[in-house]
């Protein structure tokens, strides 16, 4: 895969969750998080950064163990809270705790950076609200 193709699977990723039903979104494993999991996984290793495969696996068994909250219900949360859509997410470690990273596109134009406490799904930060 050439490097043209990446940002244009990571656009159609976008495009996927944006148009899932919002109900999809607060189910566990919805089909938002099926559809970003897939285009990713197509992407190829460096669409991402290095490790990003390890990454959700990761998240995948912190949510399955009941330490983290499904990353489409923290979607759904931030869609009531700013109306948009997201660019991209992940989960990265913070303060020694485990936090989601969801960079959002606001209908308004914004960028908006959330960082959410992945076991409890408080939002600690909101860089650019």
């Amino acid at each position: 895969m050439n490097r043209m193709s990446s940002p244009l699977l990571v656009l159609f990723a976008v495009a996927v969750v944006a148009a899932v039903p919002q109900g999809a979104l607060a189910r566990p494993h919805g089909l938002a998080d099926m559809a970003i999991g897939a285009v990713m996984a197509a992407a190829g290793p460096d669409s991402l950064g290095a490790g990003w495969r390890q990454q959700q696996g990761e998240a995948r068994e912190a949510v399955q163990s009941g330490r983290a909250i499904p990353l489409g219900r923290v979607m759904e949360q931030i869609r009531r809270r700013t109306p948009g859509r997201p660019l991209d997410a992940g989960m990265e470690q913070s303060g020694g705790r485990a936090v989601y990273r969801v960079r959002w596109a606001a209908e308004d134009g914004r960028r908006i950076d959330y960082i959410v406490d992945a076991e409890t799904g408080a939002i600690l930060r909101a860089d650019g609200e």
